[in-house]
C-alpha cells in the first residue's frame, strides 16, 4: 500500500479519466455471408487515462447504437500482434457470458487486457495479473466493470439471508463478497443493484490500496482506476461514482 493513500475522489480525478468521463451446426446453405465492416480509421496511440476512457466510451456508443466497427480483428491484425501487444486499457470484469469487454466496448485484438472472474473480485492472483499488465504494458487505465443483476451478488445475498452455503468452490465467491454485501441487506431499494455498485467501488479501492505499483502510477497521473456498470438491457456502460 502507498504511504500516501489515494482517495476515491482523487483517484477518479487523476488524469481526467472520469471526465463527464447452434449456428455452427446449421447446414452450410443456411448460413448467410457475414456483412463486411467498413475499414476503421487509424487511431492515434492512447497515452493518458482520459484518452483511454474516451476511446472505450466511444466504442460503447457504437455498440449501443448498432454501429460497431469490430476493429483490429483481421488476419493482418492477428499477424501484426503476434510480435507483441500494447493494450491501452486493463479490464477487471465479471465472467458473465453477456459482458464481454471487446464486444461491448467495440474493441479488438490487442486493445484490452482482460481479467474476468465471477463477481469481478480482485483476489491475489487477479491482482498479480493486473500488476503484470501495468508494469509490462504501461496501460493508462484500469476499469472495474460490474453489471446489473449480477449472479454472484445475488447468490451472496441469498446465502446470507437463508443461512445456507454454496456448493463446491462457489462458497469462495460468496465469502469474498459477503463483507461488501452484508451491510446493505437492511437498506431500502434494490439490494442486488446496491451490491453490484458497492462491489465495484470496493474492488476499485482494493486495487489501489493493496498495490503500490498501481498507487504510485495513480499518484503520478499516468494511470487511473475507475469503476463502471454495464446495463444488460440496453448495453450502456456508465461510471460508478
Amino acid at each position: 500500500m502507498s504511504r500516501n493513500p489515494v482517495t476515491r475522489r482523487s483517484l477518479l480525478a487523476t488524469g481526467g479519466a472520469a471526465v463527464a468521463l447452434g449456428a455452427l451446426a446449421a447446414p452450410r446453405t443456411a448460413l448467410a455471408d457475414p456483412p463486411v465492416a467498413a475499414p476503421a480509421q487509424a487511431e492515434p496511440p492512447v497515452v493518458t487515462p482520459a484518452e483511454a476512457w474516451r476511446r472505450l466510451r466511444h466504442g460503447n456508443h457504437r455498440f449501443v447504437t448498432g454501429h460497431s466497427r469490430h476493429p483490429h480483428q483481421s488476419l493482418a491484425d492477428l499477424h501484426r500482434l503476434a510480435a507483441g501487444q500494447h493494450p491501452f486499457a486493463i479490464t477487471v470484469g465479471c465472467a458473465d457470458s453477456r459482458v464481454a469487454p471487446e464486444v461491448l466496448f467495440d474493441q479488438g485484438l490487442g486493445d484490452l487486457f482482460d481479467n474476468r472472474v465471477a463477481g469481478n473480485i480482485v483476489d491475489d492472483l487477479l491482482l498479480g495479473s493486473v500488476e503484470f499488465a501495468v508494469e509490462e504494458f504501461h496501460s493508462p487505465l484500469i476499469v472495474v466493470l460490474g453489471h446489473e443483476r449480477c449472479g454472484a451478488v445475488s447468490a451472496t445475498i441469498n446465502a446470507i439471508r437463508t443461512g445456507g452455503t454454496a456448493p463446491g468452490h462457489i462458497g469462495t465467491i460468496v465469502d469474498s463478497l459477503r463483507p461488501v454485501v452484508e451491510p446493505l441487506l437492511d437498506q431500502p431499494g434494490d439490494v442486488v443493484e446496491a451490491g453490484v455498485q458497492a462491489n465495484v467501488r470496493a474492488q476499485v479501492a482494493g486495487l489501489v490500496q493493496r498495490s503500490h505499483l498501481i498507487a504510485e502510477r495513480v499518484q503520478a497521473g499516468t494511470l487511473a482506476v475507475v469503476g463502471a456498470r454495464y446495463d444488460l438491457d440496453n448495453g450502456q456502460v456508465t461510471l460508478v461514482n
